[in-house]
């Protein structure tokens, strides 16, 4: 499925960051930022440079510092903690500390958008929650307990919870950062998928360069100097920008390899 014109996701000069007392500290400043349905975008940067962040306001989870943020038509400052959830979903790096759940009975848990946190489901309920651990690539793990699972079956596990959760947006924050090589190729090529073929808008941070560069649509850069550049992964790979990502001059990006190498 191909990106549409209507962003599921827009931001309007954005500013993020912390407060120190009463003093707000900016990480990442006048951000004009879309997202579209049907699209995977990876946001790289360094660590410490506002990738978390910047989750976190899109998400939802802190205030930004000014601005605002518009998810599917609707500003996200109004939104109670329901709609907020009917629109987003969201993977984090947190462990799962589920492990006496079945797969079944924690993806289900991505209906309470839709049912309350008591609520029963029912049949379509059901049929959503077999549908998203199908997606994942899950389904025959229905029955396992999340104990017995590898990370990188866990992971697959919150992606079909996120799913059932049937929002516009997924938001992932470093999805492959305690997973083996075969995990993160698995991991990512699912969520590329996600976005192509269920309509999908998917945004995630990861420390995985190559992947990200050979699977994401569009890049969101974080430079040295906290800048966020925006294009296709081809625009941005054929321009020089990849080589403003850290400090360090020795540090540069290998076009062959789509990741950076230390020059002697």
């Amino acid at each position: 499925m191909a990106a549409t014109d209507n962003p599921i996701l827009t931001t309007h000069q954005l500013a993020v960051g912390y407060r120190n007392g009463s003093r707000p500290i900016i990480l990442l400043d006048k951000l004009d930022l879309s997202l579209q349905a049907g699209e995977m975008v990876a946001l790289l940067g360094r660590n410490g440079a506002g990738k978390s962040t910047l989750l976190r306001a899109i998400t939802c989870d802190e205030k930004p510092l000014a601005g605002n943020i518009t998810i599917n038509g609707k500003d996200a400052s109004n939104m109670s903690a329901r709609e907020r959830s009917q629109l987003i979903g969201l993977v984090s790096t947190d462990r799962i500390q589920a492990g006496a759940l079945t797969v079944t009975e924690l993806v289900a848990l991505g209906r309470q958008p839709h049912t309350g946190f008591l609520g029963r489901l029912d049949d379509d309920d059901r049929l959503i929650v077999q549908q998203a651990m199908s997606d994942a690539g899950v389904a025959d793990k229905a029955n396992r307990y999340i104990s017995s699972l590898s990370d990188g079956e866990r992971q697959k596990v919150m992606i079909a919870k996120a799913l059932a959760q049937q929002t516009p947006l997924i938001v992932l924050d470093e999805p492959t950062a305690f997973l083996d090589v075969a995990s993160r190729i698995e991991t990512m090529r699912l969520l590329q998928q996600l976005a192509h073929e269920r309509g999908k808008a998917v945004l995630l941070s990861s420390h995985d360069m190559s992947q990200s560069l050979m699977l994401a649509d569009q890049l969101w850069l974080i430079t040295s100097q906290r800048q966020v550049v925006t294009g296709t992964t081809t625009q941005l790979l054929n321009s020089d920008v990849m080589n403003t990502l850290f400090d360090n001059p020795n540090i540069t990006f290998n076009r062959q390899l789509l990741d950076f190498t230390l020059q002697d």
